[in-house]
């Protein structure tokens, strides 16, 4: 299993990743606050307004930190259920084979949401 860690593991370590799983958790939250008061705080919210509040800079550069958190905290805990779940103690000889083949998935789709909300944040 040593080898699986290393190759696929965020870090290649078990503190870091804990570390990042509670930093982009921290993110995430206070990404939710602002959204929420922005919420709150503009009862006759329209297109245009809620389209100029994620144009600025800064509402653009926090929205692509949450996606990248977001991406992050994912793969961490995608990684910890691939590598605990999916092992030869359920599926036998061919656990490598589904495991890679469920990494690679969680890979394209966390690439394939990064991209795209890149995209619609920037208007790449």
């Amino acid at each position: 299993m040593g080898m699986v860690t290393s190759a696929t593991s965020l870090t290649r370590s078990g503190l870091s990743d804990f570390i990042i799983q509670r930093v982009s958790a921290v993110i995430l939250a206070l990404y939710t606050i602002c959204i929420t008061g922005f919420l709150l705080v503009t009862p006759d919210l329209d297109y245009t307004t809620w389209v100029d509040f994620h144009g600025g800079t800064a509402m653009r550069l926090f929205s692509t930190l949450a996606v990248l958190a977001v991406a992050a905290h994912a793969w961490i805990g995608m990684w910890t259920v691939g590598t605990d779940y999916i092992r030869g103690h359920y599926f036998g000889q061919r656990a490598t084979v589904f495991r890679s083949i469920y990494m690679a998935v969680c890979v394209g789709a966390l690439f394939i949401f990064v991209a795209w909300s890149l995209q619609l944040f920037w208007r790449l």
